[in-house]
């Protein structure tokens, strides 16, 4: 693992290493070994632009060394070059520790740019709208968080506790719209999951006894 996580840090230099060492081996040893050194080179510089370090990013958030994850996010100088997939990601670490500062202008901007890439994950899009719609409640737009928190649920969440706080949230959105079927449907749903993080449990404590007294 500790092989893997240098070889992800460095494959440019190693690239070079490898170009020159294939450079000297076509010389002065044999065209074979030279040519395999040029092909692992490319590999690895292929590698670099298109993958990026974002396994090292989520292992860093995961273990919850933000400094190192930002680290690691801010070497990548050319998102562009990312699959979708790993380009999708990356705007969504960078939306993440926007919204972490309180930039929910910069967090809604990233996560855009994330959906945007068109990424044929759909977990990943699914991912992206729950985050667009969390940043919209933030913002007190109702409305477009009801819509994207909706459009999150029928693309995929594929984190249980993710669906249940957004089945939560919307079930917070429609007792203020006073749509109080929906709300207890929602609720419901949010209990299947049987989500874990105290702050749900919390919520869902909170909430059990206004929604038995409700209509509908």
């Amino acid at each position: 693992m500790k092989i893997l996580r240098l070889y992800i840090l460095f494959r440019l230099p190693i690239a070079i290493l490898l170009i020159i060492g294939g450079i000297l081996l076509y010389k002065y040893v044999d065209h074979i070994s030279g040519i395999l050194c040029f092909v692992l080179a490319l590999i690895s510089i292929v590698l670099h632009f298109t993958f990026g370090p974002m396994r090292l990013i989520q292992e860093a958030a995961e273990e919850g060394d933000i400094d190192r994850a930002k680290a690691y996010l801010k070497s990548i100088r050319f998102p562009r070059l990312l699959f979708k997939p790993f380009r999708s990601a990356y705007y969504a670490f960078q939306s993440n520790f926007a919204l972490a500062e309180g930039d929910l202008d910069l967090a809604e901007k990233n996560i855009r740019k994330g959906l945007n890439t068109k990424s044929s994950l759909a977990d990943m899009t699914g991912s992206n709208l729950m985050q667009l719609g969390f940043i919209q409640l933030k913002k007190g737009n109702m409305k477009e968080a009801r819509q994207y928190l909706m459009e999150a649920i029928k693309a995929g969440i594929p984190d249980n506790e993710a669906l249940a706080a957004t089945n939560l949230q919307l079930c917070n959105i429609e007792l203020q719209r006073k749509q109080y079927k929906i709300a207890k449907e929602y609720f419901r749903k949010t209990k299947a999951l049987k989500p874990k993080s105290q702050q749900l449990v919390e919520q869902i404590k909170i909430l059990e006894k206004q929604i038995s007294r409700l209509p509908g």
